[in-house]
């Protein structure tokens, strides 16, 4: 081929090759722009990620719930005013729930019309039962939460009012006619509650009077220190006895055919109310990070000592309840420390106190296992400490304690607090009673369902 034909054959081919080289740029930016495009999604959400992780958490925490794995809500403590406040007439306390389908809300508005008809009527118990109704279909139902809090109010139930109109404002913090109605519930209640600190009070100084060598008053301690023991393993699940429990705690032996964990667990609850009794009491005014850890060291050492006495490295779920990050935990425990020790947590009422510093310590949840017998030592030692015996969450209270933790993480901390009052005054009237004369001692544990929920006072100084 001569140049004349080459010149003229590439005068034919270069236009060809312009629109291949057009084609192959054209390609090429597609492609780039669909990188481009993956990675916006990909980085896009990286601000959202916290976020993200935390509704998935919630709703591994949900799924968990629904299969019996737990027991808290999801919602933080918000701070509001801790005076005390408990529900009535029959009303369970309500936690929040998944967000109800259309249908189900459509039950709930008309159960809510139905009720007010009847109230209308003058029918007031099919008027409540339809309230209910309402708020068992809808939870969140906030018109249902302030007209039934206005039928309690007029029933004369003014703390189950106030607390349907608080859990209204939790879900709608502007509702008009919520807000109206709890500021004049709320000083009531108020008044409600300082009366009955003042009762607790009063029985606190007649327990003090009772001579420190009342045969009587150390035969119940020496009574209620095994009390004490069982029922805060027993709410945890363990199923030793009365009995059992005796037996490893006073022989060191083994109980053939029990759980050697359940019967650890127990040991490990001696060892720490000990170290409670002989160290702490006496350190009025001071708890510092590591007293708790000691605490939960002798709790959880004898189950899983590699756990035991240091926070946790993973994230834990609690039922509706996603704990802080392990990341957060011992910040978090160095503020809630520097809380336990300030003057405003100590000026308190120390029922108000303890109550609070359990419900912060559990919703914090520093450890992998034993935050629920911690925070029951941690209450205890905080009244011990105020001149108040210990007490003793039964059993039997299980689901009224585990409800007042998730309406807790709703915001109202008020009805965990009361719970607490309830179980003190228990204990304080079950230590005036063994006292008197006729005394005769304390309840024995039941181990099957039991509806006797008597107190016991849970510490002994043992050597």
């Amino acid at each position: 081929m001569n140049l004349v034909s080459m010149a003229a054959a590439v005068t034919v081919v270069e236009p060809e090759l312009k629109w291949v080289s057009l084609w192959l740029r054209s390609r090429w930016a597609a492609v780039l722009a669909v990188v481009l495009a993956a990675l916006l999604v990909v980085l896009l959400p990286v601000l959202l990620v916290e976020e993200q992780c935390q509704a998935a958490l919630q709703g591994w925490a949900f799924l968990r719930s629904k299969l019996g794995l737990g027991y808290m809500g999801i919602a933080t403590y918000t701070g509001q005013t801790t005076e005390l406040s408990v529900t009535s007439g029959g009303l369970e306390l309500m936690v929040l729930k998944p967000k109800v389908s259309p249908e189900v809300r459509l039950e709930a508005k008309a159960a809510l019309h139905q009720a007010l008809e009847m109230k209308r009527q003058g029918k007031r118990e099919k008027a409540q039962k339809l309230f209910l109704h309402a708020l068992k279909m809808d939870p969140d139902y906030v018109d249902a939460l302030t007209e039934f809090g206005l039928f309690s109010e007029e029933e004369k139930d003014i703390i189950q009012a106030d607390y349907l109109y608080s859990k209204a404002l939790t879900i709608s913090p502007h509702n008009e006619k919520a807000l109206v109605s709890r500021d004049r519930t709320l000083p009531l209640v108020e008044e409600i509650d300082q009366r009955y600190f003042s009762i607790i009070d009063s029985k606190v100084r007649k327990v003090l009077s009772i001579p420190k060598g009342n045969s009587a008053l150390r035969r119940v301690m020496e009574e209620s220190y095994y009390h004490h023991i069982y029922h805060t393993v027993a709410i945890e699940g363990n199923t030793l006895t009365l009995a059992e429990i005796r037996h490893i705690i006073e022989t060191r032996y083994a109980v053939p055919g029990k759980s050697l964990e359940e019967q650890n667990e127990v040991i490990g609850m001696h060892a720490a109310m000990k170290y409670v009794n002989t160290t702490l009491v006496s350190r009025i005014g001071s708890v510092t990070l590591p007293d708790l850890l000691e605490i939960h060291r002798r709790v959880l050492g004898y189950v899983d000592p590699i756990e035991a006495g240091r926070f946790r490295t993973t994230q834990v779920f609690v039922g509706h309840h996603v704990p802080p990050h392990p990341r957060d935990v011992e910040k978090q425990m160095l503020e809630f420390v520097q809380w336990i020790n300030s003057e405003d947590a100590m000026s308190l009422h120390p029922v108000e106190f303890a109550a609070l510093a359990h419900y912060k310590l559990v919703y914090i949840h520093p450890f992998v296992d034993g935050n629920g017998r911690t925070s029951r030592l941690l209450m205890n030692l905080i009244l011990m400490q105020a001149g108040y015996p210990p007490i003793t969450i039964r059993k039997e209270q299980r689901a009224e304690y585990y409800n007042a933790l998730e309406v807790a993480n709703e915001g109202d901390v008020r009805p965990f607090i009361r719970l607490i009052a309830k179980c003190t005054e228990t204990t304080l009237d079950m230590l005036l009673f063994a006292t008197t004369e006729h005394s005769v001692g304390l309840p024995e544990a039941q181990d099957g369902s039991s509806t006797d929920c008597k107190q016991t006072i849970s510490l002994k100084t043992r050597t």
